[in-house]
């Protein structure tokens, strides 16, 4: 599958899984249950980051792990050296024949809102195939919903017009990590990232220049090999660019009232060698040695020289010092060189920022009056430091019909039995009501029937009267098979973006934002009911 799918190079593995899914597979295979029917559903509990909503993601990647799910002779040969040494035979070669034919998937849609209890994923087939695939499922949806959710939520912090870039990999928690964060960052808002392999395994725009050992890596005394430069409609005799810069660099300087001798001969002579490779993309990276006696004049200097060729710099960045403060001096120095040489495009030339970038900084770079267009954050979006997990779970809900109910001593982790649809419910005008779960057997809600819900957490039901009903979850792989094609990446970002457009905007608050209310049946509600009623046996 790797080879027709590049996606597959990232596919995980059916032993990606813990010990005792293996344990408990023995244990069905021993109690002749190994062919049961059941049903799983892998949801969460609370909302990440104090917030109210997540985004649903990573289903891409568990259809493609179900679809490729297969137990090598090397992945056996391992389980029967973990398990007792006494397992009957039989049961390792009950392991070699297993795939996914038998398991049927719904799920929500990548991009969708997820609220505490609606389930992300159901799973159903054979039961010891549906318990293997706990540990991969959780592992592929948790982390991904996560990611996209954070990456959606710097997103709302940044407004709609700033440029975001994902730029931790290097801060990533392994290559794994690193890859999947890239991807979701993109799915829940981001524009871009550095990561190659993202770009080439998932379709993520990357994005990217240059770091300060590339400037640093320059004295002034390297002589470029090939210093002449075409002009940018191809037509006109070569230039000496470095030669053109010196010229640009006096007049530069003056203008600002510097020396010549200030600016860094070492960071010009990088720039000089940065603008030859992309006289079409060139960018300065300013803060090396020092913004405005050094990065500045010498930026200027290249790109002035450049727009002479017809070439247009497409940025600079800044990496250190107050971001903010930084960026608007920047800009009121593009505004003053602009109509000193007459040169209106550099006005509009793109600031980009980075360092250690968290929510606190962030919504002040895109605070009214900012310069910044373009914000690379790294840490605070792959590591999501307010909280490193979705805290996803997959429980089980029915076997061979019967509905299960998981019992606890913690009322937060009893389980909704039983097989379930659920169903978004809307008012007139679309805003969203609650998110209604309910037994499979049940007929759907119609807009316009009252109907008399439990929201969960309250003692009492309450009626509505919903005036749009959404089926929340789609049929993805029945009986192994694809039942539709999965949307791509990009389109799961828009329709993120969709999803997010719809929420209110007390529920996506960032502190102490209005829960969003997702209620049961009468009828599951009863049956909730009647099972903790009967408590264990």
């Amino acid at each position: 599958m790797a080879e027709q799918d590049p996606e597959g190079l990232a596919a995980a593995r059916p032993l990606l899984t813990d010990l005792y899914q293996a344990t408990m597979a023995l244990g069905y295979w021993r109690a002749g249950r190994a062919r049961d029917p059941a049903e799983f559903e892998l949801f969460f509990r609370r909302c990440p980051f104090g917030g109210a909503f997540a985004l649903a993601a990573g289903l891409r990647d568990c259809v493609r792990f179900l679809r490729a799910f297969r137990l090598r002779d090397a992945d056996v040969q391992f389980l029967a050296s973990v398990l007792p040494p006494d397992t009957d035979p039989a049961f390792f070669e009950h392991l070699r024949a297993l795939d996914c034919s038998g398991v049927t998937v719904r799920a929500l849609p990548e991009g969708s809102l997820a609220f505490p209890g609606v389930p992300v994923l159901q799973v159903s087939g054979p039961l010891l195939v549906a318990q293997l695939l706990e540990t991969p499922l959780l592992c592929l949806v948790s982390y991904a919903s996560l990611i996209a959710t954070n990456a959606a939520r710097l997103r709302l912090i940044a407004g709609p017009e700033k440029r975001l870039m994902e730029m931790g990999l290097r801060r990533a928690q392994g290559p794994n990590g690193g890859l999947t964060a890239s991807t979701y960052s993109y799915l829940g808002g981001f524009d871009s990232s550095s990561n190659i392999l993202a770009g080439q395994l998932r379709g993520v725009p990357v994005a990217g220049t240059l770091a300060h050992s590339f400037v640093t890596s320059f004295s002034g005394t390297e002589v470029p090999p090939d210093p002449m430069l075409a002009p940018a409609a191809g037509q006109g005799p070569r230039v000496d660019l470095a030669a053109h810069v010196e010229v640009w660099l006096e007049r530069v300087c003056a203008h600002l009232g510097l020396g010549v001798q200030e600016p860094h001969p070492g960071e010009r002579a990088a720039f000089v060698a940065y603008a030859l490779a992309f006289p079409r993309a060139f960018q300065g990276l300013l803060d090396t040695y020092s913004v405005q006696r050094s990065g500045l004049p010498n930026f200027l200097a290249v790109a002035l020289a450049l727009g002479e060729l017809g070439y247009r710099a497409v940025g600079v960045r800044l990496d250190s010092g107050d971001l903010l403060r930084q960026a608007q001096e920047i800009r009121g120095l593009f505004r003053t060189t602009a109509a000193q040489f007459q040169v209106p495009w550099l006005e509009l030339v793109p600031i980009a920022v980075s360092n250690n970038i968290d929510e606190e900084e962030l919504a002040r770079l895109a605070q009214m009056g900012s310069e910044v267009n373009v914000i690379g954050i790294g840490t605070s979006v792959v590591t999501c430091p307010r909280q490193p997990s979705l805290g996803c779970v997959y429980k089980l809900v029915s076997v061979g019909g019967q509905p299960r109910m998981k019992l606890t001593e913690d009322p937060e982790k009893q389980t909704l039995p039983g097989s379930k649809a659920a169903f978004r419910l809307l008012g007139s005008d679309g805003s969203l009501l609650l998110d209604l779960l309910q037994l499979a057997e049940e007929p759907p809600p119609q807009a316009g029937q009252e109907l008399r819900v439990w929201p969960r957490g309250a003692q009492e039901s309450c009626t509505l009267r919903p005036a749009h009903v959404e089926p929340l979850l789609r049929l993805w792989v029945q009986e192994g098979q694809l039942c539709e094609p999965l949307p791509s990446l990009a389109e799961s970002r828009a329709f993120a973006q969709l999803s997010l457009n719809r929420l209110s905007a007390a529920h996506k608050r960032l502190e102490q934002p209005e829960l969003y209310q997702v209620a049961l049946s009468e009828k599951l509600q009863a049956l909730v009911d009647r099972l903790s009623a009967r408590g264990p046996p």
